[in-house]
């Protein structure tokens, strides 16, 4: 997500800096972008002039002191809200108070992270979509806290990247995971109980729904520790039992069965195409 927003933001001319917490992070990121970049060129939706001027504006670094110039700083750590919290607190004696800090999160609260810091008016919520180069829409998720003005700047910030903003209130899963995250946990229920298999799942959903992808392909394509993240969170806030994560995926996570990303989950990537794992049902 990290690097796909740099992209987006390189792309659309701002000058960006990248940060992670250690060169060989960085390396990786950096691969990432100009990998994503050659294939933009390849299939002609971005001029080979764009794609140098865009690698031109990046510049990569581990150090947080690094930002302290940047008038606007994404947050894109992993989804663990005192990992964020400790990220802000180190960011904001660092930054100017004009700063904007916007966090890249799926479902934590941003007036939580906005009250570690010494700008709560000036948080907010980026929440962008993976892969981000491809991915039009991003959430702009406005905290009790946050000033109008801010708003007004996230959208146009967006805007100017080339996405669709929505605005969304500040509770948990925001609008796309409120309802996504219940719809893919239902799907691992279906399958926990019998309903079908995997795959008949899946195409169901996509030849009687017209999704692309079916939900048990979409969960290995997220990443099944991911949703179980989210899906924790989210019950926490509204405590409806639709939201627990069911004992399948909890247990698939448990044995590594992580999806795409770790080679095997609801199916096996082994092979192409990839075929559903037998799961003991």
């Amino acid at each position: 997500m990290g690097s796909g927003i740099a992209q987006a933001a390189a792309t659309a001319g701002f000058p960006t800096v990248v940060r992670d917490i250690e060169a060989g992070l960085l390396a990786r990121g950096q691969g990432a972008i100009r990998k994503s970049l050659d294939k933009l060129v390849e299939k002609a939706k971005l001029d080979p002039a764009a794609r140098e001027a865009a690698l031109e504006r990046l510049s990569f670094t581990t150090e947080l002191a690094d930002l302290a110039h940047c008038d606007l700083i994404v947050e894109a750590v992993t989804e663990d809200l005192g990992l964020k919290i400790e990220l802000w607190r180190a960011l904001d004696p660092i930054c100017p108070p004009a700063t904007i800090f916007a966090s890249n999160t799926s479902s934590l609260s941003i007036g939580d992270m906005a009250a570690a810091t010494r700008r709560p008016e000036r948080f907010i919520g980026l929440h962008f979509f993976n892969p981000v180069p491809l991915m039009p829409l991003v959430e702009v998720v406005r905290a009790v806290t946050t000033s109008p003005d801010v708003v007004e700047r996230a959208v146009t910030f967006a805007r100017r990247l080339g996405k669709e903003p929505i605005a969304a209130r500040d509770r948990s899963g925001f609008v796309v995971n409120r309802l996504l995250v219940p719809y893919l946990l239902d799907a691992v229920r279906a399958l926990e109980q019998g309903v079908a298999t995997a795959a008949d799942i899946d195409r169901g959903m996509q030849l009687g729904c017209g999704h692309p992808m079916g939900p048990l392909a979409l969960l290995d394509f997220v990443g099944l520790d991911t949703v179980v993240r989210i899906a924790e969170i989210m019950f926490d806030e509204y405590r409806e039992p639709r939201l627990a994560p069911p004992p399948l995926l909890r247990r698939m996570v448990t044995a590594g069965l992580h999806g795409r990303k770790s080679g095997r989950g609801f199916y096996d990537y082994a092979s192409d195409p990839p075929h559903p794992i037998d799961l003991g049902l």
